[in-house]
């Protein structure tokens, strides 16, 4: 509710400033610096409260206390006074341990004698009123509970949690309403897409127009339907030669296309509409056109409308009749060869001149490869809904993650510039941080998971707090080893692995030739504690103490999987911080690695251009391995006019799963591409291109979070795009 609060503030001082209101503007601002609630974030009324707390202020304490009870507890049911009153007896409590823990025995004296009217008719304070006099009072057999990190945290949580309740079910003004309202909009949006693609697809899938032509043909006109499967040379092509038959017969225009519904369907421009409807009305303006194009042309008017008489030229007749039996042939030879080699030419041209082609291709991709390959082709797992963008980044991205509750994204540029926004239900910049010193990795903690870590290229590593907008702290890593190659956060919320690597003419975002001269750069693993923000131990790499470029934790942080700039994989068992084992994966570097679904294996991307699969419980032991191109595995470039390019070494991930670790996401030269895992070595099936970039997809991350899943795809050129799939259950 604060972030909604927080909008709404916002617009009502746009407003304000639109309309003149300088001074109601003043007021409001004035009122909100004072706001005791905090705009309704919680987080901020418990940083209040401990903040009186650390200064030992008992009466602004009482007094916050009082408020939020005036305010708010006092509008609850009375089934909640007994929590209510549990919760203020161990704020208290949480005040008394703290002033006992610093050592400040006058505050704890004067906690009593101002409570003490009030507190000794209450039973739970009876044993309370000897704390000021026991020496060691956290190895009290009574109190020693209430001196413990566990009994702190879960009473700021469930005080947290109780708030959240409270303000999530309060009563709320109309004007807060607009979120839900837009959320409501959108969903509305995603229902009518899909049965606008659910007509489509009963009008292109010939395996399906028996059953569905009655309703079909309810809706669309007949005409319409026939053009719709049409493309657009071949539409030039019929028209031109109908146009020579209407020498002897005129007839209406739009007749002479009706035979051509019998004709086999064939793939659909790159460029056609979304809907049915709006696709037979940019045919209609085609065959206009070509009628338009039949009036203004003289030599075929006089050679279809005009007899031949004796005064004509014979010569010249004959000359006539032979060019038009000479390109009548070459347009039958064309028209014969159209429906194989359509579907190439345009592929063809799309990859010559990829500024062309569109952000979006609306058709699914399993029509498009139905029309292709036949009607014997299976239904393709996936339904691209909708392909948004995200271009707030001026330069090419490094990174793009989503956080693990599927509610923040966070972006790097190699500016050192981060985005952190959101996408559902409208797309949103939260905030934008600005690094002096350049930055190299990112990773979202998992709790919570509002933090961020930050590695920089000057060896330190920043937490930032992305709902408070601030660095929590700075840590310095090693100044011999300054390049944060690498983050991961472990699933339990307590620690974090850091990649530390030192200088070398390789580092950075763009290097001329492949990584082969930096695999021997000395590099550092290490393992920080986030509740003492110290480093707890150094792991041992062996043979070499190598950078590593890439890590990944499994689903409970017992095991951590490891890709270095030597070509071999490490795995660590995380109970004992000890290597299991490790072997020498591809040759070059290795750029991203991941466990697979079930976690008994490992992905692996590498210098070599090999996605390969490895056997966890066997070292070294492959499953599958799978060759991809360059624009996949990298290094990706970026070539201009006045012979600029741009090459830059993979830094993000260059792989995702989805949900159910069957298909996998991958970068590509125009967009992002999913294959479907096969077991064995059938090789890696291509299912969907999701297209709509103009440079090289540099990184990649695939959010199963929602209903409808996610991909996010990240281009040199800034631009990320959102594209949102819907999967067909079989």
């Amino acid at each position: 509710m604060g972030s909604v609060v927080e909008r709404t503030d916002d617009m009502v001082k746009e407003y304000l400033i639109h309309r003149g209101f300088t001074s109601t503007l003043k007021h409001l601002d004035a009122e909100i610096k004072a706001d005791k609630e905090k705009g309704f974030r919680v987080d901020k009324i418990i940083d209040q409260l401990q903040q009186f707390i650390q200064a030992y202020d008992l009466a602004a304490l009482k007094d916050y206390w009082g408020y939020l009870d005036r305010r708010l507890f006092c509008r609850l049911e009375d089934i909640y006074r007994p929590t209510i009153n549990k919760l203020r007896t161990s704020l208290f409590r949480y005040y008394l341990v703290y002033t006992v823990q610093t050592n400040r025995i006058e505050k704890t004296q004067e906690f009593f004698q101002k409570q003490a009217l009030e507190l000794q008719s209450q039973a739970e304070w009876r044993d309370w009123f000897i704390l000021p006099f026991v020496p060691i009072p956290d190895q009290n057999p009574v109190f020693s509970p209430y001196f413990s990190r566990q009994w702190a945290d879960t009473f700021l949580v469930s005080l947290h949690n109780f708030l959240s309740v409270v303000f999530q079910y309060m009563p709320q003004p109309v004007l807060l309403n607009f979120d839900s309202e837009v959320q409501k909009s959108f969903s509305l949006q995603e229902e009518n897409e899909q049965l606008r693609q659910m007509l489509f697809s009963l009008q292109v899938d010939p395996r399906l127009k028996k059953d569905t032509e009655i309703i079909v043909h309810h809706r669309l006109p007949p005409y319409v339907q026939n053009m719709d499967r049409l493309g657009d040379t071949e539409l030039d092509l019929v028209s031109s030669q109908r146009n020579v038959s209407l020498a002897t017969q005129p007839r209406n225009l739009l007749s002479t296309f009706l035979p051509q519904g019998k004709r086999p369907p064939t793939k659909l421009p790159q460029a056609s509409v979304s809907s049915p409807t709006q696709a037979s009305i940019g045919r209609r303006e085609i065959v206009a056109g070509q009628a338009l194009k039949t009036k203004e042309n003289p030599p075929y008017k006089d050679m279809k409308t005009v007899p031949s008489t004796g005064a004509s030229d014979p010569q010249s007749s004959h000359s006539r009749q032979r060019r038009h039996q000479d390109h009548e042939k070459e347009r039958k030879e064309l028209f014969s060869k159209l429906p194989n080699q359509n579907a190439e030419k345009k592929l063809e041209s799309s990859e010559q001149h990829p500024e062309h082609a569109p952000d979006t291709v609306d058709i699914p991709s399993s029509h498009v490869q139905m029309s292709e390959e036949g009607p014997g082709l299976v239904e393709q797992p996936f339904i691209k809904l909708s392909q948004e963008e995200y271009g707030e980044h001026h330069s090419s991205i490094m990174h793009c993650r989503v956080d693990c509750s599927g509610r923040r994204v966070a972006s790097l540029d190699v500016d050192g510039v981060i985005k952190v926004w959101s996408f559902n239900p409208i797309m949103q910049t939260k905030a934008t941080i600005m690094s002096k010193s350049p930055l190299l990795s990112l990773e979202w903690a998992t709790k919570p998971d509002r933090l961020l870590l930050l590695g920089s290229g000057v060896g330190t590593v920043r937490l930032y707090d992305t709902e408070a907008k601030k660095n929590l702290y700075e840590l310095m890593i090693d100044e011999a080893h300054p390049r944060i190659l690498s983050l991961a956060y472990s699933p339990s919320g307590t620690s974090f692995v850091c990649s530390a690597a030192a200088q070398t003419p390789c580092s950075g975002s763009l290097q001329e030739a492949g990584g082969q001269a930096c695999a021997s750069v000395i590099g550092k693993l290490l393992l920080w504690d986030t509740k003492t923000v110290k480093q707890q131990l150094q792991f041992s790499l062996e043979p070499d103490a190598v950078a590593i470029n890439c890590t990944a934790f499994n689903h409970n942080g017992n095991l951590l999987v490891t890709g270095a700039a030597d070509g071999v994989i490490r795995l660590f068992d995380m109970q004992h911080y000890e290597s299991a084992m490790s072997w020498k994966a591809h040759e070059g570097e290795v750029y991203s690695v991941e466990f697979s679904y079930d976690e008994n294996t490992v992905f692996s991307i590498g210098e070599d251009g090999k996605f390969i699969q490895w056997n966890i419980h066997r070292s070294g032991v492959k499953q599958s391995e799978y060759s991809l191109p360059q624009d996949a595995t990298g290094p990706f470039v970026l070539s201009g006019y006045s012979g600029y390019r741009q090459v830059q070494v993979p830094r993000g991930r260059l792989f995702a799963f989805d949900s159910e670790g069957q298909h996998v996401l991958t970068c590509s030269s125009t967009g992002g591409l999913i294959y479907r895992l096969n077991a064995g070595e059938s090789g890696l099936e291509s299912v969907l291109p999701l297209g709509g970039h103009k440079a090289p997809v540099v990184t990649v991350d695939w959010c199963s979070a929602v209903d409808c899943g996610t991909c996010f795809t990240s281009s040199m050129d800034g631009k990320i795009k959102l594209s949102t799939l819907l999967a067909q259950k079989s």
